[in-house]
This record gives structure tokens, sequence and C-alpha cells, in this order.
């Protein structure tokens, strides 16, 4: 598949330090580390056939195809298909970014720095293997418990101020309000940050004063 495109075609732009553009001039295009895919991506991590955009009707359509470590689309797992929208970041098994850009729309190379840009960093979490991952890139080595309890608080709490008594509730089950001093808590949130900035997301965190702390929107999970 080559890397020109014209006129209103859309397209899926890849991201990184080699970017390059990919028409969608047919109605199924494949995603995968093996040579036969129209989109080639030589990562262990993707899988041989990892995912496939296909044309229904006048949308595409993101379809994961049972890959080992996932495709997401603004920082949410595909568990079956997703439809797209213009100037949706895709991420393959969260080491290849690629943004889609729709009919009419204009893809300048630069297009996924503007996405970004405009989204902030996402944000993503594997709750069950208590891994993180922030603008596609795994947080490693991975956050200390209390640091991912934090984390999953806010993250189940976006949108909204996540109180202190509910960090502790949290963080510290079992203890009483009173039993975990505020100094405590904000050197664990300081803790968080810095790992954060190491990925350039350390303002993901808000302190609210007086009331407690939130993710900056937007971020999605």
């Amino acid at each position: 598949m080559g890397n020109d495109s014209e006129g209103d075609v859309p397209m899926l732009v890849m991201l990184g330090p080699v970017a390059a553009r990919y028409p969608l001039v047919g109605r199924r295009v494949t995603i995968g580390r093996d040579p036969e895919n129209d989109i080639v991506i030589p990562d262990r991590r993707v899988s041989r056939r990892h995912a496939e955009v296909v044309l229904v009707g006048a949308d595409f359509v993101l379809r994961d195809c049972e890959s080992k470590n996932g495709t997401f689309v603004n920082g949410e797992r595909v568990v079956q298909e997703r439809r797209l929208q213009d100037g949706d970041e895709i991420q393959v098994a969260l080491c290849c970014q690629m943004v889609f850009v729709g009919p009419g729309a204009t893809a300048p190379l630069s297009v996924g720095q503007a996405v970004r840009a405009e989204r902030g960093l996402t944000l993503s979490l594997d709750v069950a293997a208590r891994r993180v991952w922030v603008g596609g890139a795994e947080v490693d080595p991975p956050l200390s418990p209390a640091q991912f309890r934090l984390l999953q608080a806010l993250w189940e709490g976006r949108g909204r101020v996540v109180s202190r008594e509910e960090i502790v509730a949290a963080v510290w089950p079992g203890e009483s309000d009173e039993g975990v001093s505020e100094q405590a808590i904000d050197a664990l949130v300081r803790r968080l940050k810095e790992r954060l900035g190491a990925y350039g997301a350390e303002d993901l965190v808000v302190t609210v004063r007086g009331h407690g702390f939130r993710l900056r929107e937007p971020v999605e999970g």
C-alpha cells in the first residue's frame, strides 16, 4: 500500500520518528507483523494478523483480530470492533500509534502531534495485571501497590474530584481517616506524579485544594 493520498480519501497516519500515510482505498485494510498485511509493523509485540479496518456502509470500522496484546482507540481497548471517527488515535499493542483521518479532512504528517496536543496524553490501566500505559508507553518498572491503588481510584473517579477520604479507603483499606495523615497522602501523590513525569504526564494528577485530587481532562482509559 502506498504512502500518498489524494483528495478526500480517508487514511491512517502513522506516528513516530518515521511518519507515513496509508490511504484507505479498499474495503478491508489489514494490520500486523506478517509481511502479507497491508500495513506491516515489524514488532514482536504485534500479532501476525493483529487488526483490520473494514468499510461497513459509509463508516470505517476497526476490528481486533484476537491479538495477544490488544488494539486500543483513544486509550480504550477494542473488544470486538469500533467505528472510527476523524481524529481517533489508534494504538496497536501499545507500541505503535496512528491517527484515523476521515474523508475530507486534511492530513499533514504532523497530525498525530496535533491530536495529542489537543487531547492530552491518554492513560490506560489493566487492573488485573496492575499495568499502566501513558500515551502508549508502558510504565516500567511498575508502580508500587500504593501508587497503583491511588491511580486506580483517580481513574475510576475520572470526571470528578476524588476526596482524601476516598483515597484513604482505596489505598489503605481498613485504616481510619485519622490513621492516615495528610502528609502521607501528599507524599504518595507526589511520588505518583514523579513516576508519571518520566512519561511527560506529571500534570495528569491535579490537586484541588480543600477537596482532593482529580485526573486532568481529557483522560481516556
